[in-house]
């Protein structure tokens, strides 16, 4: 629990920081859609791209853990997605986004690494496909779209993918890593210098959010709702539906409920400021997850280990 505690301690600083610099006035509050912006056009595309174009993923592949995994994704966000949808459709896609797609950039690589070795790197790739990749083209399809209805189903799956860099860079990774192309050294390290900024800005414009939040019965219920779902019934859908309904081996079960139990990632944050009003609640859902996580992710990765020990 320590370990981990340090792990996300880079997390609660960076929110705590942009918390400080609005609330003290030290930054003006254009300055969260600006850094918002930086991320969502920039910094994030850069990331995605990276994490998803990096390893060859042919090479990674287990179908049973990708479809288990990713079927268990899929359940949790229509989960969500229904139980959100009388707030809005917009809202509701943001919501179930932040309760599916976790934080696999930032914490994911040390903590399966960690736990796991390098063997952790197959499934984290195959994690980054589903939720990065499948889930959150989704959700932002569904929050891009939200109300537009003059609209077929084509024309709305063009306008929410070419309109989304995030999902274009997700489209150009997974072309990259299946045809295993190696990028130019020098592009190589702009794009890692551009998407290593990524996390930071979030969670800046994250604890700058905060800042400015009312804390009322609505967003307590919301965050709630959303930590409850992606640290508690996620990681309870993949173990159950890997474990019991496909038998995957120990090894693939343990790692993927953990995955799951990570807390929910600052990208969503991005997503829905740039195509809701309900970055607020959003951001509170992240820094809710963060926090409890302290406590869960470790419970979850002993008890994976223990199960999986012989």
């Amino acid at each position: 629990m320590i370990s981990f505690l340090l792990l996300c301690t880079p997390v609660f600083a960076l929110v705590a920081l942009g918390w400080a610099a609005i609330a003290g006035g030290l930054m003006p509050l254009s300055a969260i859609d600006v850094l918002g912006s930086f991320s969502f056009r920039f910094a994030l595309p850069a990331l995605v791209f990276q994490l998803i174009g990096r390893e060859p993923l042919t090479n990674l592949f287990e179908p049973a853990f990708f479809v288990g995994y990713f079927a268990s994704g899929c359940m949790v966000f229509a989960l969500t997605f229904a139980a959100f949808r009388k707030a809005h459709q917009a809202r509701a896609g943001a919501r179930a986004t932040t309760a599916t797609v976790s934080n696999l950039g930032f914490l994911g690589p040390p903590l399966i690494l960690a736990f796991f070795g390098p063997r952790g790197a197959g499934p984290l790739a195959m994690a980054i496909v589903s939720e990065v990749m499948i889930i959150m083209s989704i959700g932002a399809i569904i929050m891009a779209n939200a109300g537009d209805n003059d609209r077929g189903i084509g024309q709305l799956l063009i306008k929410g993918t070419i309109g989304n860099p995030v999902i274009v860079s997700i489209a150009l990774g997974a072309g990259s890593a299946v045809a295993g192309v190696a990028l130019p050294a020098a592009l190589d390290r702009f794009l890692t210098l551009l998407g290593s900024s990524a996390a930071p800005t979030a969670l800046f414009a994250v604890g700058g959010a905060l800042a400015t939040l009312r804390i009322d019965q609505a967003t307590i219920r919301v965050a709630t709702i959303i930590s409850l779902v992606k640290l508690a019934l996620y990681p309870l859908t993949v173990w159950c539906l890997l474990t019991h309904a496909l038998k995957v081996d120990e090894f693939w079960s343990s790692v993927g409920t953990l995955m799951a139990a990570l807390p929910s990632a600052g990208s969503n944050f991005v997503l829905a400021q740039n195509y809701t009003d309900d970055a607020d609640r959003i951001s509170a859902g992240i820094v809710l997850s963060t926090l409890v996580s302290v406590v869960t992710v470790p419970l979850v990765g002993w008890l994976t280990i223990h199960s999986s020990s012989p």
